[in-house]
């Protein structure tokens, strides 16, 4: 009888959706950073690229992502999905009549709490490629500086935010298009600085028992 067990590999050939998660954080960012840096009021297409872009496309990326059983992917892309979706929902829900606006107080909290998760994402891309930890890296001083600007009030920490926002929404955005400019041309147009890390070290063989009691008199 055989008892021989065939064994089946399976091949993962779809495609990366990490550049559609960064192109769509990217570009959402810069557009709502351009808003806060004084180059055009709070409008529709702010809210519309939110939902569509920077939120559907972002779970879409991340549920492709935990496809591919990549944990830091899906938590990065489905949260910030989801972050747009909230941010959006802040500013329709207090026109639609269902809650209270939400104060400066209780949004600076939310933004410091969106700043220290980023904070914490960004000690995992240490261990990725140096276009993720710029990404992550000046999306914490983002988070943090709105923060702050809603606390304090302050017209200029927000402005200065707009800025600091639309140089990280544009790494984002050129970390997505590198992957795509690379694979394409299967060489590195546009360098990412892939991390190398070290491998562990392997145990030293040994030659044979080790004697551990005392040793008999010749």
């Amino acid at each position: 009888m055989d008892t021989s067990i065939n064994k089946i590999t399976v091949t993962d050939n779809s495609a990366n959706p990490a550049p559609l998660g960064l192109l769509a954080f990217g570009m959402t960012t810069v557009l709502l950073n351009l808003h806060n840096a004084g180059f055009y009021e709070l409008n529709s297409m702010i809210l519309a690229m939110g939902i569509f872009y920077g939120g559907i496309a972002q779970i879409i990326a991340g549920i492709m992502e935990w496809t591919k059983k990549n944990t830091f992917a899906t938590t990065a892309f489905i949260s910030y999905g989801l972050f747009w979706l909230t941010l959006v929902s802040l500013v329709l829900m207090p026109k639609s009549g269902w809650v209270e606006a939400t104060s400066a107080g209780s949004l600076a909290a939310y933004l410091a709490m969106w700043g220290l998760f980023t904070g914490v994402m960004f000690i995992g891309t240490l261990r990725l490629n140096r276009a993720l930890q710029v990404v992550f890296a000046s999306l914490t001083v983002l988070f943090l500086l709105l923060a702050a600007a809603d606390a304090s009030g302050s017209a200029f920490l927000k402005t200065v935010a707009g800025y600091e926002g639309i140089f990280c929404g544009f790494s984002a955005i050129y970390a997505g298009l590198a992957q795509v400019l690379n694979e394409l041309y299967e060489h590195e147009m546009w360098p990412i600085g892939q991390v190398v890390t070290q491998p562990t070290p392997k145990p030293l063989p040994t030659l044979g028992p080790v004697a551990t009691g005392p040793r008999r008199a010749a």
